[in-house]
């Protein structure tokens, strides 16, 4: 391969990247109840599966694409019997993820439940839920309604008990499910309910964040990609390499080239990496992971295992002979490969300094629901990764006054452990706010972080030592000014013990209302976690509404809260002024009784809290982003164009009044 096809395919790749963004929807179930006896049947799942998509039938270790399985909403006058057994032509492979046989269906997938009728009347009503995966990326885990009534009655089959329908199975009766339209979740005269999306249309778009999301992840991957150059895993390597490429060749130039294509080569392998990563789990289920307790217990942990790394208990590296394997297949080859291939030895060597850097990364990029957020998240770790070797190789000189290697760099490892033990907190705080464990409200959260960053300022202080800092360990003059700076911060985090808003730490900390003790004035407290109340208490006042869809996982919507709800004006407005509703729209309190709707001409369930508020905000304002205020009259009519994140204090009262004079004409 030449250098001038290298760098084509390497700007072909990067030109692709929006491919990976389609929907798609590979697979159609058809549903059918058939009886085999008057006590025995079988719920029939068949699926057609597209070309190059296959359903894993083996039970994956938790967090990997979903199995097939069998969930039971209501049942009467029937029992489940067994598990949910697969049928047909399966293959079985060694899977190198995770390093177990799977099995699963290719073009056509079929599942089968066995189910003992018990007699007289019955009804069973459920789901199928199963994840779809190809080479490239799997789908989130998609579920297939099915609703069946009958009698069983002798060895007559009964006529109302099959119903075939494609992806979800329509109900054959009404009475074991709600139907989420206007009349029927909503009480009163109005229909608060109806879309409005055209009437909100015309006061305005609201403002697109995407970009401004894309440049903050790109930004903080190169954060990311800066703070490992200064670790000891890569500082060191940065000359060696660089002068190994200076004196490989009498040709200056080339020399200079083939720098240019080592850091080329790092950036094709961080990228690479990011989009393997949603390849293998998928934009949509990390987005939909973002609130599992799970998910977020897990990712706590390891930031906890990496903090540890860090502090110099253990090193996690890869194993050996990968790295010495790939060194040495470099030094067989030559060209453009060998560079590649060095630039891989880099990536494995440095990992175990990398590794804790690139997985927060990720960590905080898995809840964008973005399949281009991995990569554009490495593209920036990667260009700062790499910008030193191409810098030192156009200009050798600067060699000479490169610092040397020290114990500076172990410090820089040990505060990069307690950053990420302070940001594992935030993992939990997010499991613990969407499933109410209140085991980290917002007090115990911040005097977590008081303790962090002040162990921190003491640690730079010299005051605290690691097993692998020097003995005398001094504290130079910028070591004095972070450790200030860390322990000022900690004092700032004091009063909000007691309330105190910390706009600085609002994107991490709980929500206000976790806090048991609060002496702020300025607080701005929910009226209602109901929709529909809301609106019958806003009709009988006679006041407005500003309807908060809102997350658990939300950073934004904590900005929002702390930042521009604490201004006195703003505060008095939303008390006094308006009746204000907030929806969470990842609540995972599970609904009384499952609501089926049809959107976009598919019927769906609804089964949680979170799920209700998530469908009324598309349906009713065609918007599915959060932050999401709106401000509606007594009628569920808009009173102004919505409002999105924009911490422009002035901005939200403008459209707080302007909401207000409109309700009063």
């Amino acid at each position: 391969m030449t250098q001038k096809h290298f760098i084509s395919w390497l700007v072909m790749a990067l030109l692709c990247l929006p491919v990976f963004a389609q929907i798609q929807e590979p697979v159609k179930f058809k549903t059918e109840l058939k009886t085999l006896s008057a006590n025995e049947a079988e719920i029939i799942f068949s699926g057609a599966v597209e070309n190059g998509w296959h359903i894993y039938s083996t039970d994956l270790p938790e967090g990997g694409p979903i199995s097939a399985t069998f969930n039971v909403d209501k049942i009467e006058g029937a029992e489940v019997v067994g598990k949910l057994m697969p049928r047909g032509k399966e293959i079985e492979k060694m899977d190198p993820i995770f390093e177990m046989k799977v099995r699963y269906f290719e073009k056509q997938a079929t599942f089968v439940q066995k189910i003992k009728l018990t007699g007289g009347d019955y009804k069973i009503v459920g789901y199928l839920e199963y994840g779809a995966c190809n080479d490239e990326n799997c789908l989130p885990p998609t579920s297939v309604d099915f609703a069946f009534t009958g009698k069983a009655a002798g060895n007559t089959p009964a006529t109302a008990e099959t119903a075939i329908t494609e992806n979800t199975a329509t109900e054959v009766t009404t009475d074991t499910a709600q139907t989420a339209t206007a009349t029927t979740v909503t009480s009163g005269t109005a229909d608060y309910w109806a879309p409005v999306i055209s009437e909100l249309g015309n006061y305005g778009e609201n403002i697109n964040n995407e970009s401004h999301t894309w440049i903050y992840i790109f930004f903080t991957g190169m954060l990311g990609g800066l703070l490992a150059l200064f670790t000891p895993c890569v500082w060191p390597i940065i000359p060696m390499t660089v002068s190994f490429f200076l004196k490989r060749t009498k040709d200056k130039k080339k020399g200079i080239r083939d720098a240019f294509t080592y850091g080329a080569s790092i950036v094709v392998i961080y990228v690479g990496l990011g989009l393997i990563i949603t390849g293998i789990w998928g934009a949509n289920a990390l987005n939909s992971l973002s609130t599992n307790a799970i998910f977020n217990i897990f990712f706590c942990l390891m930031l906890v295992v990496f903090a540890a790394s860090f502090f110099g208990a253990f090193e996690i590296t890869l194993p050996s002979r990968w790295s010495n394997a790939i060194d040495s297949k470099a030094e067989q080859t030559t060209g453009l490969l060998s560079i590649f291939l060095m630039a891989f030895t880099l990536s494995l060597v440095s990992f175990s300094c990398t590794g804790p850097i690139i997985g927060f990364l990720l960590v905080e990029v898995s809840s964008t629901g973005s399949y281009l957020a991995p990569a554009i998240g490495m593209l920036g770790f990667a260009i700062a990764l790499a910008l030193p070797f191409t810098l030192f190789a156009l200009f050798p000189s600067w060699l000479k006054s490169m610092p040397k290697s020290g114990g500076w760099m172990n410090v820089i490892k040990v505060t990069l452990g307690f950053l990420e033990l302070a940001f594992a907190l935030k993992f939990l705080s997010v499991a613990d706010l969407a499933y109410g464990w209140r085991i980290l409200d917002r007090e115990t959260f911040l005097a977590l972080w008081i303790v962090i960053f002040g162990l921190l300022g003491m640690y730079l202080l010299g005051k605290i030592k690691f097993p692998h800092d020097d003995d005398d360990n001094k504290v130079s003059v910028t070591r004095f000014f972070l450790a200030m700076f860390s322990l000022a911060f900690a004092v700032y985090m004091i009063p909000g013990l007691w309330g105190a808003p910390l706009k600085a730490v609002s994107a991490f900390a709980p929500p206000m209302q976790t806090q048991d003790f609060n002496l702020y004035k300025n607080e701005v407290h929910a009226k209602f976690n109901d929709f529909d109340a809301g609106m019958e208490y806003a009709r009988q006042n006679g006041k407005p509404v500003m309807i908060d869809f809102t997350g658990y996982g939300c950073v934004n919507c904590r900005k929002m809260e702390l930042s521009v709800w604490t201004d006195p004006k703003v505060s008095q407005l939303l008390n006094d002024d308006y009746v204000l509703i907030t929806l969470y729209v990842d609540e995972k309190t599970k609904l009384p009784e499952p609501i089926r709707i049809t959107e976009n001409g598919q019927e769906r369930t609804l089964r949680t809290v979170g799920d209700k508020w998530s469908y009324l905000q598309r349906t009713k304002f065609g918007a599915n982003a959060q932050p999401f205020y709106v401000l509606i009259d007594n009628e569920g009519k808009p009173l102004n164009k919505s409002y999105s994140y924009d911490e422009d204090i002035q901005k939200y009262i403008d459209f707080l009044e302007t909401g207000l004079k409109n309700y009063k004409k």
